[in-house]
């Protein structure tokens, strides 16, 4: 899942880049808030993490235009004010959470995931697809009980198809949301954890079906002949 971090604090920023991409979300990030209903418009973030002490403009701007220009993306504000006053005002200007720093990095990652999951419509962190089950908050795998040893990558795909069981998947989504604007993606590189996927299910899994010219799909149907 992509996230969009909008924070000057070069120190800060770099440890909530480092901590969610370890947790495997793709993560862009902003030191102002002046591009970023533009970059909402361009692209589609599962969250958005968002200081209210912009060196451009106030935090609470940036989200009150991002709310009148219709765009409804989890927003997680950061900020050190700690008075009652500011946490009503973001929240009545549409904010979905609210951290005072300094704060835990485990704190933040738990709040993310929930903000994640409440704005996919899936509130429960399990998820499951025939004998395929993925927890979003441990990020573990398991197939008939049995944990699947996969890397950051391959469950950053394994999360985009399976809470679309039964639905296409296009490649660019799937690029947009395991891969950050700054990483560099090889041409076939969603292929490449794709057929991983596949060989980890093996032939009584779940099918990834690849729609051609469309994307992937993940169907609950074991498949004796393979993909």
């Amino acid at each position: 899942m992509r996230v969009l971090l909008v924070e000057d604090d070069a120190a800060l920023a770099r440890g909530i880049v480092s901590s969610l991409r370890l947790s495997g979300y793709a993560v862009d990030h902003e030191t102002g808030g002046a591009d970023v209903v533009l970059l909402l418009k361009q692209e589609q973030f599962a969250l958005i993490v968002l200081d209210l002490g912009l060196p451009d403009r106030s935090g609470f701007d940036v989200l009150r235009e991002i709310r009148r220009a219709g765009d409804v993306t989890p927003v997680l504000i950061l900020t050190a004010r700690s008075s009652i006053a500011d946490r009503v005002r973001g929240l009545d200007l549409g904010a979905d959470d609210y951290l005072i720093k300094p704060f835990d990095p485990a704190e933040l990652e738990a709040r993310v995931r929930a903000l994640v999951r409440r704005g996919s419509g899936q509130p429960d962190p399990i998820v499951s697809c025939a004998d395929l089950q993925y927890d979003r908050s441990s990020k573990i795998a398991t197939l008939r009980g049995e944990v699947l040893p996969l890397r950051k990558r391959e469950l950053a795909i394994l999360e985009s198809l399976i809470t679309r069981a039964g639905k296409v998947v296009s490649k660019e989504r799937l690029i947009a949301e395991v891969f950050g604007f700054d990483d560099d993606t090889s041409p076939n590189a969603v292929e490449v954890y794709i057929g991983r996927l596949r060989r980890h299910f093996g032939p009584s899994g779940p099918r990834i079906v690849t729609m051609r010219g469309l994307g992937y799909l993940m169907e609950p149907v074991a498949s004796e002949s393979g993909h």
